[in-house]
């Protein structure tokens, strides 16, 4: 994991074109002790304003280099503001990916604090390891992940149904949401493709509105996205792997 990170890295680092790099080191050594903050906001604002609202800059490891933080995207520049780096930042000493922990923490979800009442649970052995996911019925990468899970020991999986993918995702979410047995419904769809029975008309689906909030709130793009009791989140589906590695890393960091 910490070479596919230091590769992604190297490919991002290539993009900048050297004489773009030689530029910025030159503004950082050139830049008076009395800049900062103040400067960096006036001069994205200024001349960027398409990169949005600035949320927080700070003080990066590497002496006149700062954090540009806006939303959960991570940007780097000079005490002026003069340049502005789009990538990755590596400690090379302890071969950590700085960037891509700081994002981490920045997308991380309070576990404890997730209405899990809305959610459809499925549940392995003695269900002590716990995962939170985003699915849409009609995803592909969903379907696929359900699958490969049905193999992971001693977990409960708690869905929040967060149709994405137009009205019949949202229709089928409600079949799912309103059958007697919801976990058995949800495996029988997305393991073994069989569709739900249709929903009573006095249903009430109002969990349905209160995910998508929930996945609005969290700024949930995509399914699926799977939430660790530590708190991490990752986009995407993961495989049977990495998702033992990540429950094992989750459960020393309990949330």
């Amino acid at each position: 994991m910490v070479l596919t990170s230091f590769r992604k890295a190297q490919r991002a680092v290539a993009q900048l074109s050297t004489w773009g790099l030689a530029a910025l080191w030159l503004a950082i050594s050139a830049t008076p002790a009395h800049a900062g903050e103040a400067e960096i906001r006036k001069a994205l604002a200024e001349r960027l304003a398409d990169l949005g609202k600035v949320d927080e800059v700070t003080k990066s490891p590497i002496p006149g280099l700062y954090e540009v933080r806006v939303g959960v995207e991570i940007y780097y520049t000079d005490e002026n503001g003069n340049y502005l780096i789009e990538g990755q930042l590596l400690d090379t000493k302890t071969r950590t990916n700085l960037t891509e922990a700081r994002i981490a923490k920045l997308t991380a979800i309070d576990f404890a604090s997730l209405p899990l009442k809305d959610a459809v649970v499925w549940k392995q052995g003695d269900g002590s390891r716990k995962l939170v996911v985003f699915a849409d019925p009609n995803c592909g990468y969903c379907k696929r992940f359900e699958r490969e899970a049905r193999a992971v020991k001693d977990i409960t999986i708690y869905t929040f149904l967060y149709p994405v993918l137009g009205a019949e995702s949202a229709d089928k979410s409600r079949n799912v949401w309103c059958a007697k047995d919801r976990g058995k419904v949800w495996t029988d769809w997305m393991v073994d493709s069989v569709p739900p029975p249709k929903a009573t008309a006095e249903c009430d689906s109002g969990a349905l509105q209160r995910n998508a909030a929930l996945g609005r709130k969290h700024k949930i793009n995509g399914t699926p996205a799977l939430v660790f009791e530590d708190g991490k989140r990752v986009p995407g589906a993961m495989s049977l792997e990495q998702l033992e590695k990540q429950l094992l890393a989750s459960a020393k960091k309990p949330g």
